[in-house]
């Protein structure tokens, strides 16, 4: 009980915050690009900001919104294997959580570098814009490819029971943070192409946010139905040739 009481109130934290976050971003006007497309404020440092403020001002962001999106998958879980599991204690619990988010911070503040040199790339070449709305479709097509795959369907199949994910049990504090960051690598691989697709189509869009968090509601849920994990693959490759037509 407390287990779920404490995950839920972080998620309704998270997702709050990230929802205010979307909010004060919305009111930042972006820049607008060749091809007829508008570049997030997050990517470039505006207003007299610092690319230090700015990668700041991104990966708090990130981690903000982070366990909004991967704490549904983690939490449920964890739930599932609560009673075979030698990590019963919530102290071990939590340090694992927290090796997990952590990992995915770390990879935002990674991805940060990348994405404003892409961005100042797009600012200075207007060829380089004008084919950034079609190579969005791409990645949104190849993603849905992806998901298609067997594949795919037999990874999600292998994450759905942490029994049978390639890890031990933690018997202490620093085996509990290295398995959560070691399980984080695992869930990033499993839905890479999905984060992809935020970061091809928008990763402070509150739409592509919703999408992706529920594409990967669905495939966790849905680990051990191929047909329906599939599926999601189809529509993923039907919203990508949508964007290249768009673009075209």
């Amino acid at each position: 009980m407390i287990f779920a009481i404490g995950a839920a109130l972080l998620f309704a934290a998270s997702a709050t915050v990230t929802a205010l976050r979307f909010t004060s971003m919305a009111a930042m006007s972006g820049t607008p690009m060749p091809g007829g497309w508008t570049l997030s404020a997050a990517w470039l440092p505006l207003c007299g900001r610092t690319w230090l403020q700015t990668a700041a001002s991104f990966v708090s962001m990130w981690a903000t919104m982070t366990p909004a999106m991967m704490l549904p998958a983690l939490a449920a879980m964890l739930w599932r294997e609560r009673s075979t599991l030698t990590i019963r204690s919530g102290w071990l619990i939590i340090l694992s959580a927290l090796g997990y988010f952590s990992a995915w911070i770390l990879a935002g503040a990674l991805l940060f570098p990348m994405g404003a040199m892409l961005a100042s790339l797009e600012i200075r070449v207007p060829s380089i814009a004008r084919a950034a709305p079609l190579a969005a479709g791409c990645v949104v097509i190849v993603a849905g490819v992806l998901q298609c795959t067997a594949w795919k369907v037999n990874r999600l199949h292998a994450c759905h029971s942490m029994r049978q994910c390639p890890m031990t049990s933690p018997t202490d504090a620093l085996s509990a943070l290295r398995i959560g960051m070691r399980f984080a690598v695992l869930c990033a691989s499993c839905c890479g192409n999905w984060m992809a697709v935020l970061l091809a189509t928008g990763v402070m869009e509150r739409e592509a946010t919703l999408i992706v968090s529920a594409a990967i509601a669905i495939e966790r849920v849905a680990a051990a139905r191929g047909r329906l994990v599939r599926l999601v693959g189809v529509t993923s490759i039907a919203a990508g040739v949508l964007l290249i037509a768009r673009a075209i």
